[in-house]
């Protein structure tokens, strides 16, 4: 199993931070360019538990893929998961946290678990792409989250 974590701190509220990331279609703006992300399902305004989102990524030398995921365990202003369904990974399990620092600052974590298909024998893709890729992935989505909020600090 694999892990990986990403804490940003920006200047908005809780409840601010919380109606972004509730709002599905705001994937899209936190998603890289070349990764070509188009959602394929129809999506309610809010997400909520049992939410299951269809969409496709373009993944570099592996071509489009299509990704399942599902939204659960909701905990209303604090936090999230999404897990997938079907997708390019045995297992992903994301995990989302939004953490008010005080009344204009607020901390956001996001707890990834993951697996790769055909493990033992992905371990080397995963040690020369698939760290690299998701770092990238998050290091675009602090990027933008800090031109919607500015930001205080980020912690790797």
């Amino acid at each position: 199993m694999h892990h990986f974590e990403r804490m940003i701190e920006l200047e908005a509220t809780q409840e601010e931070l919380w109606d972004f990331v509730a709002t599905p279609v705001n994937l899209n703006q936190l998603t890289p360019p070349d990764l070509d992300f188009k959602v394929l399902s129809d999506i309610p305004e809010r997400m909520h538990n049992g939410l299951t989102i269809l969409y496709e990524i373009k993944i570099p030398l592996f071509g489009r893929k299509r990704w399942l995921t599902e939204i659960k365990h909701i905990r209303e202003g604090v936090s999230f998961v999404d897990e997938q369904r079907i997708g390019p990974y045995k297992l992903w399990y994301h995990y989302h946290e939004i953490e008010s620092i005080d009344a204009t600052h607020t901390r956001m974590l996001d707890r990834v678990h993951y697996r790769l298909p055909l493990e033992p024998f992905s371990l080397p893709v995963h040690e020369l792409w698939v760290k690299k890729m998701l770092s990238d992935i998050f290091d675009y989505r602090s990027a933008k989250l800090t031109e919607i909020f500015p930001q205080l600090t980020m912690t790797k």
